[in-house]
């Protein structure tokens, strides 16, 4: 069983079936199987309400989705503003251990003499893991080297 939360559970979840319900709620039944907020966005569209109430439900999501990742910024920030050694590096760590190990297993996948082969669903986890860690690594700093440079303007 899976720890990870479902989306119907989740902030953006809970507020896009609470609106789409009082908007109208044959879209909250739609709705109720979404498993994203990407999947959510799509029924939305598809759906046959108006354009309007489309636009606004699809404005709340992407509202919601921000505030999350400006509450990850702000916590990353106050992070690399800590005294502390590793709060300041755990990013930039992670980064490196995800990359050693994952080039060190790729490598030994590749050499035939070395009996180690990783399975198809660890391919999977390790392109998935390396992406969000990329991903979250340098758009954080993306991010806050913006944030600091448009409040030098």
């Amino acid at each position: 069983m899976s720890d990870k939360k479902k989306f119907k559970d989740s902030t953006v979840g809970k507020l896009l079936f609470g609106a789409a319900s009082m908007i109208n709620p044959t879209l909250g039944q739609v709705l109720s199987g979404v498993s994203s907020p990407q999947e959510a966005l799509s029924e939305i569209g598809k759906s046959k309400i108006s354009n309007d109430d489309k636009i606004k439900l699809q404005q709340m999501i992407y509202e919601q989705q921000n505030k999350e990742i400006e509450s990850i910024t702000s916590r990353w920030k106050a992070d690399s503003m800590s005294d502390s050694w590793l709060s300041k590096n755990v990013r930039p760590l992670v980064l490196v251990w995800c990359i050693v190990v994952f080039s060190l297993a790729g490598i030994l996948d590749s050499i035939e003499s070395v009996p180690f082969h990783i399975g198809v669903t660890w391919n999977d986890t390790f392109e998935k893991v390396m992406m969000s860690v990329v991903l979250a690594y340098f758009g954080g700093r993306t991010t806050e080297k913006a944030t600091s440079f448009f409040k030098n303007k």
